[in-house]
């Protein structure tokens, strides 16, 4: 545990999906309703610089743009699925940290595109006028890239679960993350400066994920229901054993001849027995 987890873990937003599913429930709501109130809360550097503070948070209200709703219900759960698998996994301050700072480098992101454009731009700006830019200019910074910062970081963390494609072709998650980072860079590659600062920006925190913390977190789905399994059976059993593999789940009374021993390497106390001490994934705390 890292110091400022012990400082500000107190703080993490327990079920943060839930929360940006809620605030995507209530875009649509209001696309549905008064689809032109949408831009009064879009992410434009310009109008924050003019007052309009609310802009730097109800720019996640604006939901990903789809006209159909039976794909929008099966998308909300989709992702609502990934991160409360991703958090229950990562711990709800790590998932946190990931999810609110790709929300804080689209939003740097933004203020970064607009320097460029009066930069670069200064011209075109005139011509069109600042506020019909930057209105223009909000419209690329939406949360599409953070859900997608979402099912990479699931795809990277559980790369051989297996999900159904169109509801009926089994695929392993990290196939599909392949194909979506394929697809990524080719919109980078072909996408005019505004898309891509915008997807740089969103997906800047996949990316530190990715070189800096990708093997810390990366376990397998029945390691991890052994772990929830095992912790479960402790807090019920307390006292019955003296030792418990936190892999298989054996106890000293499930042999005469089981040796049990505590990993080093892992943080927290963590222990196994001969079969698995020395073949189990680490645990690490960061």
């Amino acid at each position: 545990m890292s110091n400022f987890e012990r400082k500000f873990g107190k703080y993490a937003i327990k079920n943060i999906s839930l929360m940006l599913i809620m605030c995507y429930g209530v875009g649509y709501l209001i696309k549905m309703v008064n689809p032109a109130f949408l831009l009064f809360l879009t992410l434009n550097p310009y109008a924050i610089l003019h007052g309009q503070i609310w802009r730097i948070f109800t720019w996640i209200v604006v939901p990903p743009d789809s006209s159909n709703l039976f794909l929008v219900l099966i998308m909300l759960y989709f992702y609502y699925s990934l991160g409360t698998s991703l958090e229950n996994t990562w711990g709800t301050y790590r998932y946190n940290v990931y999810l609110l700072s790709g929300m804080l480098f689209t939003v740097i992101g933004s203020f970064l595109l607009m320097g460029y454009c009066y930069l670069a731009q200064g011209n075109t700006i005139a011509l069109l006028g600042q506020k019909n830019f930057f209105d223009y200019l909000s419209m690329y910074f939406s949360t599409y890239y953070i859900n997608m910062s979402i099912f990479l970081a699931f795809a990277a963390t559980f790369p051989d679960v297996m999900v159904l494609v169109m509801f009926f072709i089994p695929v392993k998650v990290k196939v599909l993350g392949i194909i979506y980072g394929v697809l990524l860079a080719a919109d980078f590659l072909q996408g005019d400066v505004y898309s891509r600062f915008a997807m740089a920006a969103s997906l800047f925190n996949f990316l530190v994920f990715w070189l800096w913390g990708r093997n810390r977190v990366r376990v397998s789905p029945k390691q991890m229901r052994r772990r929830q399994e095992f912790r479960r059976d402790v807090r019920r059993n307390t006292g019955a054993t003296k030792h418990k593999c936190a892999i298989c789940g054996r106890t000293e009374q499930d042999g005469d001849d089981l040796e049990f021993r505590f990993c080093s390497k892992c943080e927290g106390n963590y222990e196994y027995c001969q079969e698995h001490l020395y073949t189990h994934q680490h645990v690490k705390s960061h």
